[in-house]
């Protein structure tokens, strides 16, 4: 077993046999500058305060994983289980525990596999993924928005509405990955991380979290493939996969290509645009074949080639084809249509399928609540819309958001109407509903603006 580091370098060795600033910020200068570069020494960084910093990272409702353990019972006699922690990280000692397998409903009926991991291997994780973070910030290509630090959903979105409005495109790719996190090949992932990491302990820990299988109604299975959705090492090792698979191989596709190609991705979910059609269908054909080295395949149900773009429209009234269709990223659908000068804008409302999923589940917790006090289920819902706006009170969804706060009053009034036998009228409850559910205002600015203010925050003159 390796020795615990119980005092730290201050300088960090690299393949090269270079050193370069001891800590994390010098990990990330190193990855920079050699993109080539294997690192050699990575563990000494996960330290007892990094490890405090991951604990208090952590989500503190979260449910407990197999070891039954919550945020708040780990929090009595901190400091000693960190160090505890820490050792067997060092010494090898530590052994990862199966993961928690919980099944979460899907916006199309089906059920997604969740996977709960136990408090102290979700602590190791993070503190892992922190120090990793430093070297594959420095790789990931700047259009991959999905669980990367300080990038976000609404950043993503913005990335495509411009490139939709700014280049040339014609055509939209919309790819969805068939099972990608369950099917994702662990030897292909962990060559792909050793082209960057050369600490066997590292290699060790994630072979350890990918191996440990999951516990489903008392019963261990053992899994061949994936990483397990909401393990909190998962995002990461998604994005190294993808980053090596699609990212990469793409920029290669791009520069042989005659026409403009933009592309967004968020996790497994991708938007590419195109000029030309014979590029955009010679690009779903070549990327099929890419994927399937890699044990990967499109869900053809999702994965569509439509046109879009300012020429969309006219080119299908042309055909007599009807609207140009639409697509959905991210929860919004993305529509063609014109502004009040008559010029191309891409509109962006939310999408049918998530606005109802929404209702269905305020209409089961009202049914639940329908014998509380009115302001303790107005406060509530009142909570419920204010999250809800938070994310989807973007520019030209605001009619939408009004007819979701409409819907969501007449089921609450209909519940209240079932309390009692003399019904309440609509008048008489009317201010009821106004006090209650807030009036959606824009939360989010237009993303041109935002997009080109981020864009020079992160490349200041």
């Amino acid at each position: 077993m390796t020795k615990e580091n119980i005092v730290e370098p201050n300088t960090q060795p690299t393949q090269s046999g270079e050193r370069v600033s001891q800590g994390l910020p010098g990990v990330r200068q190193r990855a920079r500058e050699q993109k080539q570069e294997r690192f050699t020494a990575l563990l000494h960084h996960v330290t007892v305060e990094l490890l405090w910093e991951s604990y208090y990272a952590l989500q503190r409702n979260a449910a407990p994983g197999v070891d039954g353990v919550t945020w708040k019972e780990y929090e009595t006699g901190l400091a000693e289980k960190l160090k505890d922690l820490h050792g067997r990280v060092h010494r090898g000692a530590y052994r990862a525990q199966p993961s928690k397998r919980r099944w979460i409903p899907k916006a199309n009926g089906k059920q997604r596999p969740l996977g709960i991991a136990a408090l102290e291997d979700k602590i190791v994780q993070q503190a892992v993924v922190k120090v990793l973070n430093q070297i594959y910030e420095e790789d990931f290509r700047g259009y991959s928005y999905g669980f990367r630090p300080g990038r976000n959903q609404h950043q993503a979105l913005d990335a495509l509405y411009v490139s939709l409005k700014r280049r040339k495109v014609n055509w939209v790719l919309d790819i969805d990955i068939k099972g990608f996190f369950d099917n994702l090949d662990r030897e292909l992932l962990m060559e792909m991380i050793e082209l960057r990491v050369a600490d066997t302990r590292i290699l060790r820990l994630i072979r350890k979290w990918l191996n440990a299988g999951i516990i489903e109604d008392g019963e261990w299975s053992e899994t061949k493939s994936g990483t397990p959705q909401g393990a909190v090492a998962s995002p990461l090792l998604a994005n190294v996969y993808l980053h090596y698979v699609i990212d990469q191989w793409t920029d290669q596709w791009m520069r042989k290509a005659q026409g403009d190609v933009t592309i967004v991705r968020y996790a497994d979910d991708a938007i590419i645009g195109f000029q030309n059609e014979n590029e955009a269908r010679r690009y779903l054909k070549d990327l099929q074949e890419r994927l399937s080295d890699f044990g990967l395949e499109l869900n053809e149900d999702k994965t569509r080639l439509i046109r879009f773009g300012r020429f969309a429209r006219m080119n299908r009234e042309e055909r007599g084809e009807g609207k140009p269709e639409s697509f959905t990223f991210l929860g919004f659908q993305h529509i063609c249509a014109a502004n009040s000068l008559g010029r191309f804008e891409v509109r962006r409302i939310t999408a049918g399928d998530r606005r109802r999923k929404k209702l269905q589940e305020i209409q089961q917790e009202l049914r639940r609540r329908m014998h509380e006090p009115i302001a303790k289920t107005g406060a509530w819902l009142r909570s419920v819309l204010r999250g809800y706006y938070q994310y989807h009170a973007i520019p030209g969804n605001i009619p939408v958001l009004k007819l979701f706060r409409t819907q969501v009053a007449r089921r609450w009034f209909r519940t209240l109407g079932q309390r009692s036998q003399r019904r309440p009228t609509w008048e008489k409850l009317g201010k009821v509903l106004d006090h209650w559910l807030p009036i959606p205002e824009l939360v989010h600015p237009f993303p041109d603006a935002r997009y080109d203010a981020s864009r020079i925050a992160a490349h200041p003159r």
